[in-house]
């Protein structure tokens, strides 16, 4: 298959970000559809994902959406290096850090403090709302001391070798360490070690906020 995965989202966005890593980590083309800030609830992209949000994929005539969905289909479609382990433990585990992304990761470091600290006063021009952050600090601290302990001395998230579990954490994981709250529960942990391995990925390079603008 040497047409490219057209991706619809938003340069920037940890969920898109995952997703272009899969391709990248598998060696798969794509081509990302830059949106604009409100575009996931315009007419066309409801049509493509009916619930307003982040990224849609189109490959031909397949379309999809959900970032854990697109992420095991690029695994399964495309030749590359697999990124879900054999062992079952450890795919277990991968599903296990992937559902603890989606339910606590996003829910605590992305939305509120991410947002609030940094989409709100770097790209929507609106103040920082300090109310909002408070109540997510227990489960942030949550995340950090489950993830941590998961991680282990382990290179990576299961074990030697990367997997769809790194590749959705690390996003998050770089966004929650530029607030002020990531910046205050992380040192000490395993975590920044891990994130740094994960920046050094020639992957990493291809999908900073960056390169995706200079490609658009």
């Amino acid at each position: 298959m040497t047409n490219p995965v057209i991706v619809h989202g938003v340069a920037g966005s940890p969920y898109v970000r995952a997703v272009l890593l899969g391709f990248e980590e598998k060696g798969v083309a794509w081509r990302l559809a830059a949106m604009g800030p409100g575009a996931s609830q315009t007419p066309a992209h409801l049509a493509r994902m009916p619930f307003g949000r982040l990224p849609a994929i189109e490959h031909g005539d397949f379309s999809l959406y959900e970032s854990q969905a697109i992420l095991r289909w690029t695994d399964a479609a495309f030749e590359g290096p697999s990124l879900r382990p054999t062992d079952p433990r450890q795919a277990a585990r991968v599903d296990q850090l992937m559902g603890i992304n989606d339910w606590y990761v996003f829910r605590s470091w992305a939305s509120p403090i991410g947002f609030e600290r940094i989409v709100k006063p770097m790209f929507l021009g609106l103040p920082t709302d300090e109310t909002a952050i408070g109540p997510a600090l227990p489960l942030a601290r949550t995340c950090v001391a489950t993830l941590d302990a998961l991680l282990g001395d382990q290179t990576f998230m299961t074990g030697d070798d990367l997997t769809l579990a790194d590749l959705m954490l690390a996003p998050q994981a770089e966004f929650f360490a530029a607030t002020p709250e990531g910046q205050s529960m992380l040192p000490g942990t395993r975590l920044p070690a891990w994130l740094a391995r994960m920046q050094s990925r020639p992957s990493w390079a291809a999908t900073t906020t960056e390169a995706l603008r200079a490609a658009a």
